[in-house]
């Protein structure tokens, strides 16, 4: 029997759960008719997602932990689907919510449409063109066998019309990462963040910028990792780079023997929130990352895209986003123009005001009982 008042909300990575938690908060604050069940599939292990990473969020902690880590795409994604049928079966909700373009996304959508469970993507019909992105069949998938589509800029909607998709399907609603942003900047605002690797550092370079790195295109290939370090290692004679490094990228950077300007400061992974408090009084950061390129949109940071393209193209055509690719010339003179005060100005986009999820909760209650009707 279906649970016409459950919701199952899917996560399989930190980010995923930032993306979730402004949606649980709308369910809450809004004394919705819906109840959930946040799952966990532990396709990404993180230590810091203890207790107190759901505290931050304001969220209690998963109500499900199928503990699907490790192995390639195929064994994951198995894996997943494997352990999320069975919830489903043992308890099937009137809806599944999936978020942005995790394996996890892919194997509980396939899952949810196999049993006849409607399926809504948060973060729809972003596309980057590049299909050699594991993300970029994720997202394909997904939005192919979707229900409800809920995008974060105009040009989702637009891939997703050109799809065939109907458009009573598709609702541009803004973005939750956003939501989340704002509210972790208020709890930071009431935080004690004088144990925060990030305050010391801040005490210590009053002046500096961000990087991140981890795409396997840019770590995994000695060649291109050179040629952007080449490019990092002249920005840092002008500027020091606090880098927080990810494991796979430490270690190919040492496998490597890639030089490293003693002004690029390297650190551990850091939590959201210490992370946070670090970029957001950065001059700029550079990243290969999908969610900085937004966030630091949001915040109007200056922000260079170590990527050749893109699947949030709204930050490039109104955000502060450039693209500036893997060539040392071409990232070291944007960085330049950035040093000199020419840069890009940037507007936060339309609907990224905080209320994504508000907006969210809305339609998808209105999708909803229209089907029960």
């Amino acid at each position: 029997m279906i649970d016409q008042k459950l919701i199952y909300l899917v996560a399989g990575a930190r980010p995923n759960f930032m993306k979730i938690a402004p949606v649980i908060r709308s369910l809450k604050a809004n004394q919705s008719t819906f109840t959930y069940r946040l799952i966990h599939t532990g396709q990404h292990y993180d230590h810091d997602m203890s207790t107190v990473f759901f505290k931050e969020l304001g969220i209690p902690e998963p109500d499900y932990h199928l503990e699907c880590g490790g192995g390639s795409h195929s064994e994951q994604t198995a894996k997943i689907m494997i352990a999320f049928e069975k919830i489903c079966e043992a308890t099937r909700p009137y809806c599944v919510i999936v978020v942005g373009d995790v394996n996890s996304t892919l194997a509980c959508s396939i899952v949810a449409k196999k049993l006849h469970i409607p399926v809504a993507h948060i973060e729809a019909g972003l596309r980057s063109g590049d299909r050699s992105m594991p993300e970029e069949i994720n997202r394909l998938v997904t939005d192919s066998i979707s229900d409800w589509f809920f995008c974060t800029e105009p040009a989702g909607v637009k891939n997703l019309l050109a799809e065939g998709k109907s458009p009573n399907s598709i609702f541009h609603v803004g973005h939750v990462m956003v939501d989340n942003l704002f509210y972790q900047l208020d709890q930071l605002a009431h935080e004690n963040t004088s144990q925060f690797q990030s305050t010391h550092i801040k005490q210590r370079l009053t002046r500096y910028a961000v990087l991140t790195l981890h795409r396997p295109s840019n770590v995994d290939n000695p060649s291109i990792l050179e040629q952007i370090f080449n490019g990092l290692n002249k920005i840092a004679e002008h500027i020091p780079l606090v880098f927080p490094v990810h494991p796979r990228t430490r270690s190919n950077l040492d496998k490597f023997g890639i030089k490293i300007n003693e002004q690029i400061h390297i650190t551990g992974p850091l939590s959201y929130m210490d992370f946070l408090n670090l970029w957001k009084d950065s001059l700029f950061v550079l990243t290969d990352s999908g969610g900085l390129q937004e966030e630091s949109t949001a915040m109007r940071i200056p922000c260079l895209t170590l990527r050749h393209n893109t699947e949030r193209p709204i930050t490039v055509e109104e955000g502060t986003n450039s693209l500036v690719g893997t060539k040392p010339d071409v990232i070291y003179n944007a960085a330049h123009r950035i040093l000199s005060g020419n840069c890009k100005a940037g507007q936060r986009p339309s609907l990224w005001d905080g209320n994504a999820a508000d907006r969210i909760i809305s339609h998808l209650t209105t999708c909803l009982n229209e089907v029960t009707s």
